[in-house]
């Protein structure tokens, strides 16, 4: 097994999972550095895990939207791959940085413009020509979703379909961590997903549905009847170039009746808005305001019970003959506390990342250019989730959304 060196940016939840894992598998992971704004952060974690693990670690101060002090440390540290866990505004200054060190790049979200709220692939994609050119890979969205939804999406397709005309990605979280109100991610990406206008792919056209207008309620294994509601979600955008013969791609998570109530009220009374307003003198976001007077989600792992299933249903098929395909992984929030101290959205997030960076690392997903998950093999990567803690299951008899 090939080890390397990687360079971590970013020490939240996500990469407080990720940096774990690597130490699990230090095999592989002969060396990281946790690379942060606020380097205690990373020092706090280095001192936890490092009596643990064979991996060596280094921790740094970081400006990630400073492409200079990228550059810098990427050519100090000389990593093998850099893994993104920083905030999705800061993907193209990392990528910078990347191409300018010529170094591989994986990350979990893409890039999202500060001032617009709106997050898809074209900034990122037009990267592609610049990494060819350089010979290195850069990996997009190797989270769960998206992530583990288009290494589903590739394995269905490899294994059990000529055609998938049909894919529903299903994303159900029954964890109850005991306050009123609380995101599981980052409180500024979620809300600002969440309020986002909803979107779906059909027969080559986007569909755009207001907030929270398609309901529907679906019987979840391992957790039961919740109620979900159709979101645009970024995976939808390359499933559909990538996965032959589709027709329609709809993306469904769940939300409780408090959760929406409070969100409503945030959004009636403005403080969900990103437009900066002026307060005692100085401009400040609302929606970065609300952020900093809400539960870190990096605090919720003790409190949350219950249990994640995420998954995706396919109808497509195979020798002439019609086959629904589901399969999905369910991941319980107190068994991933006391594994990592996070909750099962961090880790759901977390572990995908170091599986997908170990198989660039290693050499079996590497090729020059831009690409999302689904464009690779997804036989290691199936493997890996059941080895490194997200085991997944599979039926052939699926209930359907309609």
């Amino acid at each position: 097994m090939k080890m390397g060196r990687a360079l971590i940016i970013g020490c939240g939840g996500v990469a407080s999972v990720a940096i774990n894992k690597c130490c699990q598998n230090s095999e592989v992971f002969e060396e990281i550095c946790i690379a942060s704004r606020t380097k205690s952060k990373c020092d706090t974690l280095k001192e936890k895990l490092e009596s643990i693990t064979k991996t060596k670690i280094t921790t740094a101060k970081l400006d990630a939207d400073d492409v200079n002090q990228l550059v810098k440390l990427i050519e100090s540290y000389k990593p093998d791959v850099v893994l993104n866990l920083a905030l999705p505004y800061q993907d193209l200054t990392i990528m910078d940085a990347c191409l300018a060190t010529k170094t591989h790049y994986i990350d979990t979200a893409n890039y999202e413009p500060l001032d617009t709220a709106k997050f898809e692939y074209k900034w990122q994609w037009a990267y592609r020509e610049k990494f060819e050119k350089a010979g290195i890979t850069a990996l997009l969205g190797c989270g769960f979703d998206p992530g583990v939804t288009g290494v589903f999406s590739a394995y269905a397709m490899k294994h059990y379909f000529d055609e998938i005309h049909y894919i529903d990605i299903l994303d159900a979280n029954a964890g109850d961590h005991g306050y009123p109100f609380a995101t599981n991610f980052n409180p500024e990406i979620n809300i600002r997903e969440v309020t986002a206008n909803g979107s779906y792919w059909d027969n080559g056209d986007w569909i755009e549905t207001e907030p929270m207008e398609i309901k529907r309620i679906y019987n979840f294994p391992e957790i039961g009847n919740k109620d979900m509601y159709l979101l645009h979600h970024e995976e939808l955008e390359s499933l559909a170039l990538n996965i032959k013969g589709i027709k329609r791609i709809r993306f469904f998570m769940t939300f409780g009746q408090s959760y929406l109530t409070h969100l409503k009220c945030l959004e009636n009374v403005g403080m969900t808005s990103i437009e900066p307003i002026e307060f005692e003198g100085k401009m400040i976001v609302p929606l970065q305001f609300l952020k900093a007077v809400l539960p870190d989600p990096a605090s919720l792992g003790p409190r949350t019970k219950g249990k994640t299933n995420i998954g995706c249903i396919f109808t497509g098929v195979k020798d002439g003959k019609t086959v629904h395909y589901y399969v999905y992984n369910v991941c319980d929030h107190q068994e991933c506390y006391c594994e990592v101290g996070s909750q099962a959205i961090s880790y759901t997030t977390g572990v995908p990342a170091m599986i997908g960076t170990m198989l660039v690392m290693n050499g079996s997903w590497r090729k020059p250019g831009v690409y999302n998950v689904e464009e690779f093999d997804p036989d290691p990567f199936m493997d890996a989730l059941n080895k490194w803690g997200l085991p997944w299951q599979g039926t052939f008899n699926p209930t359907l959304v309609d």
